[in-house]
């Protein structure tokens, strides 16, 4: 059952309209608002068949005012300059044969997980643990890589990633209820214009169907997608 406060900002929003980007994030920061501070969140149905390899949407994108999310980021790689480079950038661990040993036994209080192409070759074995978490390093997403430091301060900087689940669509946070309008007008149109970018070259027809945004606790705020669709 919805709660009261649900229901007071669900008569505030106009499910039969697409709201333009800025008007929709003016309209969700006017909704009442939980008593923490909520996630914003953007929603994609796109027309893509993910049981199709070459429709797949995956990829990354650095969020001009980061996530305002804290990101624990681990880093396989041997000892040497990649493994230097990554404890630099700030990662929260950094290993190889010890780290994947601790993942193997079930280890995974963490968000995001970096590799060097070197350390795949071992890393891989860890699929079934990190797989389904959606834990796993992908070259596709920038989280296999020698530039180990460079990768470890964009993540924790605010860079995200969206991939597109088996029913079509796409969820990715933007940040939070509490950044400036304008913060969080620049990060969606960030996301939405790479999530456009990703479309795959087998796709016809429609591809962005609809995008919805929210927050935690909020009802959803259709997005007029017009100006980056034409």
């Amino acid at each position: 059952m919805a709660s009261k406060r649900y229901n007071s900002a669900k008569k505030n929003v106009d499910d039969k309209r697409a709201y333009p980007l800025a008007e929709a994030v003016g309209a969700l920061a006017l909704l009442p608002r939980a008593k923490f501070n909520e996630t914003v969140d953007l929603s994609f149905r796109l027309g893509v068949d993910p049981k199709h390899s070459d429709q797949m949407v995956r990829g990354t994108v650095p969020l001009p005012h980061g996530s305002g999310k804290t990101i624990r980021v681990i880093v396989f790689a041997k000892p040497g300059q990649s493994a230097d480079s990554a404890k630099a950038a700030g990662a929260n661990e950094v290993g190889f044969e010890d780290l994947i040993k601790k993942c193997t036994d079930g280890w995974v209080d963490f968000d995001l997980a970096i590799a060097t192409p070197e350390a795949m070759i071992e890393v891989r074995k860890l699929g079934k643990v990190l797989g389904p978490r959606g834990l796993m390093p992908n070259p596709k997403t920038g989280t296999v890589t020698d530039d180990t430091g460079k990768a470890v301060k964009e993540f924790k900087a605010g860079r995200v990633e969206f991939k597109v689940d088996k029913t079509g669509n796409v969820h990715c946070s933007i940040g939070k209820i509490s950044f400036k309008q304008s913060e969080i007008v620049d990060n969606a149109r960030a996301l939405i214009e790479a999530v456009s970018k990703a479309r795959p070259s087998s796709c016809k027809g429609i591809y962005l169907i609809k995008c919805t945004l929210s927050s935690t606790m909020s009802p959803g705020l259709r997005v007029d997608l017009k100006e980056f669709t034409n």
